[in-house]
């Protein structure tokens, strides 16, 4: 990827974040998660119905990364089912992490691909994949 586009995809999401700001919902599934290293603190919260997810929002402070990544991962897992989900966060875990991943699964997640570049930043990059694997784990006793 074209290191503009990459800068600009990034850029965008962290001005305008999706979803960006929580709601009061007993239906959602919600957690906090954080960076012991720098500000980021972010709490997230998902909607599952009939095993898709069906809404995810967040809300906090954060780095232009934790931040881009909350916002381009909440569009990459709205619509998908758990397995999906579960599939996406493995793959983008294995990107950043540099092992073998599939690109296609991805999609706007793959502006994260030279991240590892910068070891520091890999931290701020999963923490919403942390979040999203707390959400999921959590549906595991959902509804029982």
């Amino acid at each position: 990827m074209d290191n503009d586009l990459r800068r600009e995809i990034i850029l965008d999401n962290y001005q305008d974040p999706m979803n960006r700001g929580l709601v009061e919902d007993s239906d959602y599934l919600k957690v906090n998660t954080n960076s012991e290293s720098c500000i980021d603190n972010l709490d997230f919260m998902m909607k599952i119905d009939n095993n898709i997810i069906q809404d995810i929002r967040f809300d906090g402070e954060a780095c232009a990364i934790s931040t881009s990544a909350s916002s381009i991962m909440i569009r990459s897992l709205i619509g998908k089912s758990v397995d999906e989900a579960k599939e996406i966060l493995k793959n983008y875990k294995n990107m950043i992490d540099e092992k073998e991943y599939d690109s296609d699964i991805l999609g706007e997640l793959n502006v994260y691909d030279e991240i590892c570049k910068q070891p520091n930043r890999k931290n701020c990059a999963l923490l919403p994949s942390r979040a999203m694997d707390k959400l999921l784990g959590e549906l595991e006793g959902y509804g029982k």
